[in-house]
């Protein structure tokens, strides 16, 4: 008897679950020499397919430029695997003798990866490469409008994998799609994590399966060109970054926030870097495309040209337009201007000087894109200081194309194609997420004091008074968690000492005295014990 297509599919993604964990359990033995030379064979076959998967991915999908998908794959492997190569994470990754603590790095087990339609293939590389580093097994469930290129990524790591001597099964992919797939491998009670990179839906859809889950979110980076910026630069930066792979890079920006003093120039560098300014017409006309009436992203326009989407909208541009900018003076969740457009539109802002940004960065980002992206060109560091402290998000680009700045491409910031929003953004985590994410870490602690020693008395430090100078070693000493019941002076196994400035720990006494005032004559009479007592438990 024939089975239907989603039963099918569901015996087949718990197939690969099973097979998975399989493979983890011999992987998880392997040392950390093992694994890193499969992980350095999967980049370097990988790297090897970055055209040819470029030009299949936008083939299929129709997103995007397939030149700057060839980057994509490229920094998916070679730039991932530059940074991730050196790191510990199998067996003892950290030791601290001093305060004998130890780490050993724990393999979180089987993992499963949803692939978004607009990075297919370089989503695969880097989350097998970060996966796999870790000592887990993948399984990647692709996108249905982009399975024949993201299929062909999975087979090449699984070959790789193989050839590097990894157990079969340690990184495979649905091939029979469907939601029951997808759903059966979220909900699995042997899928330790789901790494979810793609439309909000399935986002929602992963933290509601119960499984562990960490996700990238939506962005919405606002650009704030500041007045002591490099306006030529900022806007070359903009534009750079927006047409990159046609904006489908959610850290790319969605607005530009200008300071009234240089919006004129401003103006004039965008226009000389061809962005075109949409008339009132225009801006209506394009407004009623871009979002569906459920207010999601239209994907006829998403990894469009400027050029297709003003065609899709119902207008005309010139054959030269890098980007589309619409004057905006609002921001809701309406205003499809003042949300993120995974294609070259930007919202334009001008505000009467840097706080007034301010408020309308804080304003953009909680109408979307909270907890994501912002990016400044400025020449002034206070600026960059005081948007720091204050922004909702957990990636501030300063002077860079936040496209590739966000992803770390230009920028030091962790290679990833998974951009963590943390809570503010509804995610587990705000990291650009990296093997360590990917992994559990099991602490060892020696012990380094007794229950005895932890009975004793905690000292309080000691008020010194005004007029009295003590030394670096005298005000230490005052702090030791010594009992003064065990003092010579009270147990009178010895006559009492003069009380001084100077700490003697050599004979074991408390040090706490040296920190009282010296007595008159070195008078030590019943009234002058209590004060010191008093003194020495800080009740003075």
């Amino acid at each position: 008897m024939m089975l239907d297509k989603d039963l099918q599919s569901i015996q087949a993604a718990r197939e690969l679950v099973k097979n998975a964990k399989q493979a983890q359990a011999l992987f998880a033995k392997f040392t950390q020499e093992q694994v890193d030379q499969v992980v350095a064979h999967i980049a370097a076959e990988a790297a090897k397919h970055a055209e040819e998967l470029a030009k299949l991915a936008h083939e299929e999908t129709g997103f995007g430029r397939w030149q700057d998908k060839v980057l994509k794959n490229v920094f998916a492997t070679t730039k991932v695997h530059d940074h991730i190569r050196a790191m510990k994470t199998v067996g003892v990754i950290a030791e601290d003798p001093v305060r004998k603590v130890m780490e050993v790095g724990v393999p979180l087990g089987v993992i499963t990866a949803l692939v978004p339609s607009t990075n297919p293939t370089s989503t695969i590389f880097y989350k097998t490469l970060i996966a796999l580093k870790a000592g887990n097994a993948i399984i990647f469930s692709p996108h249905p409008n982009a399975k024949q290129c993201s299929h062909k990524a999975i087979e090449i790591v699984k070959r790789a994998a193989r050839e590097a001597g990894a157990p079969d099964g340690i990184v495979d992919g649905v091939s029979l799609l469907t939601m029951q797939a997808t759903e059966t491998l979220m909900k699995s009670k042997d899928v330790s994590l789901i790494l979810a990179t793609g439309g909000e839906g399935m986002v929602r859809a992963a933290y509601a399966s119960g499984t562990p889950t960490i996700s990238g979110g939506p962005g919405n980076g606002p650009a704030f060109i500041e007045r002591s910026a490099d306006i030529e630069q900022a806007v070359k930066d903009v534009i750079t970054s927006k047409t990159f792979d046609n904006g489908v890079i959610c850290a790319s920006e969605q607005s530009i926030i200008a300071e009234r003093c240089i919006y004129e120039q401003v103006h004039q560098a965008l226009i000389k870097q061809g962005a075109y300014f949409m008339n009132e017409q225009e801006s209506a006309l394009l407004a009623g495309r871009l979002l569906r009436p459920n207010g999601m992203i239209n994907p006829e326009f998403v990894g469009q040209s400027a050029q297709t989407v003003a065609e899709k909208a119902g207008f005309s541009v010139p054959a030269q337009t890098t980007v589309l900018i619409s004057h905006q003076t609002t921001v809701s969740p309406q205003n499809p201007y003042s949300r993120e457009k995974l294609c070259p539109v930007l919202g334009l802002y001008i505000e009467e000087d840097w706080h007034a940004a301010c408020d309308r960065v804080v304003e953009l980002l909680t109408n979307e894109g909270k907890g994501h992206t912002l990016v400044i060109h400025t020449q002034n560091p206070e600026i960059v200081r005081q948007f720091a402290l204050e922004k909702p998000v957990f990636r501030m680009l300063v002077n860079t194309p936040a496209a590739l700045g966000g992803i770390g491409a230009t920028t030091n910031l962790t290679p990833a194609l998974t951009l963590g929003c943390g809570a503010l953004g509804g995610g587990s985590s705000s990291d650009n997420v990296g093997p360590m994410n990917l992994l559990n870490v099991r602490k060892v602690g020696y012990g380094v004091c007794s229950v005895d020693d932890l009975r004793q008395p905690a000292a309080t430090p000691t008020l010194i008074p005004t007029h009295h100078t003590a030394s670096v070693t005298t005000q230490a000493a005052c702090t030791r968690p010594v009992s003064i019941f065990d003092d010579a002076r009270f147990t009178g196994k010895s006559s009492a000492p003069s009380v001084t400035h100077t700490a003697n720990t050599s004979m074991g006494g408390d040090d706490r005295f040296a920190c009282v005032s010296p007595v008159a004559h070195n008078e030590m009479n019943e009234a002058r014990v209590e004060q010191i007592i008093r003194q020495a438990l800080g009740r003075q």
